[in-house]
């Protein structure tokens, strides 16, 4: 009989009383909050496995030295390892460290790597310092998938610069980062702080290793 509800509240024909008042264009039922939803429905197959299809000759990392430091956004080029810009920065001028050679784990690196990483990273804090005036810095390395590693199989520092309030309501409450300036345009700024032998063009220019074995 219409408008008899069943044991669980529902009408006859399966709606809950007040469905009407949530239900969108497309007929679906729901209840509108405060909240946007980014739907990334891509990342399901990385996290299902899809890192492990990075190899030597394609993973981001070891192709990245390859090309121009415009086209990969590298800020230096090491005699082991380089410095390149984050794609998605926390902050900017959000820098990563990473070897030429494609290995995954911190203890995958030799002295000569490790000394370079530590090395780069010092002068990436004190560029940053210069050119963006950061006053203070997250540094560390994400290892392995279960570490929260965006690409596990590649080693990478991360240098993310830090100022007072740059936590505020906008990362907070709306999960969204204000970045003020393109990556190209932080880049330069940074490529051309960084201090270079004599001789050396301060950015744009291939120095040091080519690239990866192969070569995210």
């Amino acid at each position: 009989m219409e408008g008899t509800t069943g044991a669980d509240g529902a009408n006859a024909d399966g709606n809950y009383p007040g469905d009407d008042d949530v239900r969108d264009d497309f007929e679906l039922a729901g209840v509108p909050d405060a909240f946007q939803r980014l739907w990334t429905p891509h990342r399901m197959a990385y996290i299902k496995g899809g890192q492990s299809q990075f190899k030597d000759k394609d993973c981001p990392f070891c192709v990245a030295p390859s090309r121009t430091d415009e086209e990969s956004l590298i800020v230096h080029r090491g005699t082991y390892a380089y410095v390149i810009l984050n794609l998605f920065p926390y902050n900017p001028g959000h820098l990563l460290i990473c070897p030429y050679r494609h290995v995954p784990d911190y203890t995958d690196v030799d002295t000569a790597e490790t000394i370079e990483i530590a090395e780069l990273t010092q002068t990436a804090m004190r560029v940053l310092r210069e050119v963006a005036k950061a006053t203070g810095f997250n540094l560390g390395m994400n290892q392995g998938i279960t570490g929260g590693a965006g690409i596990a199989a590649h080693l990478h520092q991360h240098v993310v610069p830090r100022w007072g309030g740059d936590g505020n309501f906008l990362p907070i409450i709306a999960q969204t980062k204000a970045i003020t300036q393109t990556l190209d345009e932080v880049r330069t700024q940074m490529a051309d702080a960084w201090p270079q032998p004599s001789g050396v063009a301060p950015s744009g220019e291939k120095t040091g290793q080519a690239g990866g074995t192969d070569a995210e």
